[in-house]
């Protein structure tokens, strides 16, 4: 009986470049998308009489467009972000109190360049989340350095790490980004082991790079939040509101919107460190 072969060979004339000399030697640059425009471009070009300096202009911005975007989705998987979020997605009109021209003027990076932190500051559901994101996105196409954490998942892995040994190791990693997102900061209390690695993040970060953090608590209630260490709170406290912006969020919320907004003690904390 006779059996056939489950995968065919290819045939030599599969790949339309493989005898361009030419192509070979861009492939081997590894300027792919060159190397496979360059003959169509080039016929285009003579047919249009464009002067050579565009048809070369042409093909690098298409391998630097290729590039940037293949960078982009690289620096989005690194973030790991739960769910891509944009600015231009969210519903500002949902919560009129926001300050969207400082969310806008935010949307600028020059926060990060500056070393500045970004607390945004609200109940549930009001888009801390959504709006923390689509900075790091904004972010991650600017080529910067991202990671996004919930609170307590980062807690998890430094201790962990910690555990192993590997500690010293991942602040190292954690300081070398341009910007870190914490979210989620007070749905649980953090036990005294994490509250002093909480507050080595924040100090490996301090001046360094620049902290988005969202948060559901009072800032006088941080010490409850940090085993009930008044020091440690204050310490991290001190640190993420030296250098900072502060954004609060007080409306509806977009899971449950039919529920009355209760009014926000949140709002009063924020306009007293202002």
């Amino acid at each position: 009986m006779t059996r056939t072969r489950p995968f065919s060979t290819p045939s030599p004339d599969a790949d339309p470049l493989r005898n361009d000399p030419l192509a070979q030697q861009l492939r081997s640059l590894g300027l792919y998308v060159v190397a496979e425009r360059y003959r169509e471009l080039a016929e285009e070009a003579t047919r249009t009489k464009t002067p050579y300096t565009h048809y070369l202009g042409t093909l690098v911005s298409a391998q630097l467009a290729a590039r940037m975007d293949r960078s982009f989705r690289e620096r989005l998987a690194r973030a790991r972000f739960p769910a891509i979020k944009t600015l231009e997605e969210f519903d500002f009109s949902f919560q009129p109190n926001l300050d969207e021209r400082a969310v806008r003027t935010l949307a600028g990076l020059e926060f990060l360049d500056e070393r500045k932190n970004v607390l945004l500051v609200g109940p549930p559901g009001v888009g801390k989340t959504h709006l923390a994101i689509a900075l790091g996105v904004k972010a991650c196409a600017a080529r910067k350095r991202v990671a996004y954490y919930q609170a307590a998942d980062l807690m998890d892995s430094l201790a962990l790490a910690q555990a192993a040994g590997m500690l010293p190791a991942r602040l190292v990693e954690l300081g070398r980004l341009h910007l870190l997102i914490i979210d989620e900061l007070g749905y649980t209390n953090l036990d005294t082991a994490r509250a002093n690695l909480f507050f080595q993040v924040v100090s490996r970060m301090y001046e360094k790079g620049s902290i988005i953090l969202t948060t559901n608590r009072r800032f006088e209630t941080w010490a409850d939040l940090f085993a009930g260490d008044q020091v440690i709170a204050g310490a991290i406290l001190d640190r993420l509101l030296h250098h900072r912006h502060l954004i609060a969020i007080n409306g509806p919320s977009y899971r449950t919107p039919d529920l009355t907004v209760m009014a926000d003690p949140l709002q009063q904390s924020v306009a007293q460190i202002r």
